[in-house]
């Protein structure tokens, strides 16, 4: 199915319970006619975000920019604004650094998650605008949409969906393009 340029507004879900045959939270991921399975955090979905508790947080999140890696996907017009990750990109999940839940140039001192992984999960990393203006102590951080593994394993707070599920939505992407998490 094709799927229209300029998406401004995509909705992601957490499936009913009924729906799953395992404990595994899995989601349904909305972008225009496109309906496809994500991966969610392995508590759900919650309001109430917390640095930790697994949870990815639910409401309505602009999607600022991401990386992607260069040694594995080409670079194309997307409509949000992409940069090349490198070896030495993280991004800080210490709640007590000053660089909390901000993009950190590794090594660094602070907790952090490497965003050069060899696992293929972070070859498309887009940023929400989730605890980023005003950032706050253990609301939660690197809350990204990124690349879901084949058997759809939870993410640790994030939205996942397949890599071709990915890069066929990002090129249609509006520049101000909204994701709602309930």
């Amino acid at each position: 199915m094709r799927v229209k340029r300029g998406l401004s507004r995509m909705v992601a879900t957490r499936l009913p319970r009924q729906a799953q045959a395992q404990e595994i939270p899995l989601g349904r991921f909305h972008a225009a006619p496109v309906v496809v399975r994500c991966a969610i955090g392995r508590a759900g979905i919650r309001r109430d975000k917390r640095e930790g508790d697994r949870a990815t947080p639910g409401g309505a999140f602009r999607l600022l920019g991401g990386l992607f890696r260069p040694d594995r996907v080409l670079r194309k017009a997307w409509g949000t604004p992409m940069r090349p990750a490198g070896p030495s990109d993280g991004w800080c999940d210490d709640p007590e650094s000053p660089l909390y839940n901000r993009r950190v140039a590794l090594p660094c001192r602070a907790s952090h998650e490497k965003l050069w992984r060899v696992d293929r999960l972070y070859d498309l990393v887009i940023v929400l605008d989730f605890n980023i203006h005003p950032r706050r102590k253990n609301r939660g951080s690197a809350i990204c949409w990124h690349c879901a593994r084949p058997d759809f394993a939870p993410a640790a707070g994030w939205i996942a969906l397949l890599p071709d599920d990915v890069r066929r939505l990002l090129p249609r992407l509006a520049k101000k393009v909204v994701l709602t998490v309930r």
